[in-house]
């Protein structure tokens, strides 16, 4: 989905269309949940301080956000994503990848496919959606960046090497600013220059799994299928920041905004986890995980967060943070509980 949090309150006020907007809170220590594209050719981004954020964009219109309006709104969209098929894999309450390799019969293409969802939600929902059509996850998420924004961009298989081959470096997922600033020590700027490298070379610079899988994404190879969230045996979530997150208040705004993406996929799969498990990721790769283990089941915003946040002071990072990931284990039915 498009800017999903400010598509919504536009939905509801639309004063606030073509106007630069932000989701987010206000004050000394607000931050910029989602941004509008009108916003961002001014340099607004999520995750970034709301003072920052007006003192780029001084016209800038900052809405408070409505977390249970837009968890209702998820229920919404997904409905429609698994009215084409049941494989579903939620990355969080707006974001998807859908398999729908078996509409073979119904529909001419997969881009077909993509298309007839993009209608759905503008015409039930008043929505905009991005659409990447591709083999795998990686390219397919790469392709809906590209789509962007209120797009579908379709990369068949014998152009998937092309497609990559001239996109940035940083564009392949596990290559945050160490693991770049590295590659250009040997001269890589992009994904074909990647490509290029010996399989050894790259092991040799960063490990064998780093290594190995830098090899494959950038050779267009994704073997991950998707896994619809009702067969998981967890579900997370995690996101890798293009800048470093320091600071508590930071850290406890970002996993706000992951406990309502982890809350939305739990609803939406009908199951509450038991074990609440943190992850953090430093910028030296280092990781630290906090686990808790309770009686009932987790699956509300609130109580996600609420323990997130215990289990962030149990971490106490010194250094800055470029990844934190949210999950939840011991899956159970939520109407067994």
């Amino acid at each position: 989905m498009d800017s999903f949090y400010v598509e919504v309150e536009r939905r509801e006020d639309p004063s606030l269309q073509g106007v630069p907007v932000a989701v987010g809170g206000s004050g000394p220590r607000g931050v910029i949940a989602s941004a509008s594209y009108e916003a961002r050719r001014h340099g607004v981004e999520s995750a970034q301080p709301t003072v920052t954020a007006l003192r780029l964009c001084p016209n800038l219109i900052v809405v408070p956000p409505s977390h249970g309006r837009y968890s209702e709104v998820s229920t919404e969209v997904f409905r429609i994503f698994r009215s084409y098929t049941p494989l579903v894999e939620g990355l969080s309450l707006d974001e998807a990848f859908l398999d729908v390799s078996g509409l073979r019969r119904h529909y001419d293409s997969s881009v077909e496919v993509g298309e007839a969802v993009r209608r759905a939600l503008r015409s039930e929902l008043q929505l905009p959606a991005s659409v990447g059509v591709a083999s795998n996850k990686m390219l397919a998420k790469l392709a809906s960046e590209n789509a962007k924004p209120d797009g579908l961009c379709h990369i068949p298989i014998s152009g998937q090497l092309g497609f990559l081959q001239s996109l940035p470096a940083s564009s392949l997922w596990g290559v945050g600013p160490a693991t770049l600033a590295s590659l250009r020590g040997l001269g890589v700027e992009s994904v074909g220059d990647i490509a290029a490298m010996p399989e050894p070379t790259l092991i040799g610079l960063l490990g064998p799994v780093s290594g190995r899988h830098l090899h494959d994404l950038a050779r267009g190879i994704d073997p991950r299928a998707v896994e619809s969230d009702t067969e998981a045996k967890s579900v997370s979530v995690e996101e890798t920041y293009p800048r470093d997150l320091e600071g508590r208040s930071v850290l406890e705004s970002a996993l706000l905004s992951h406990a309502q993406r982890l809350s939305g996929r739990l609803r939406r799969a009908g199951l509450v986890g038991r074990t609440i498990t943190l992850k953090v990721r430093l910028d030296d790769f280092s990781t630290v995980s906090r686990s808790h283990t309770a009686e009932a089941g987790y699956d509300g915003a609130r109580e996600l967060y609420r323990e997130a946040v215990r289990l962030l002071a149990e971490v106490d990072p010194r250094r800055p943070v470029r990844l934190l990931g949210l999950g939840a284990g011991l899956l159970e039915a939520a109407d067994s509980t």
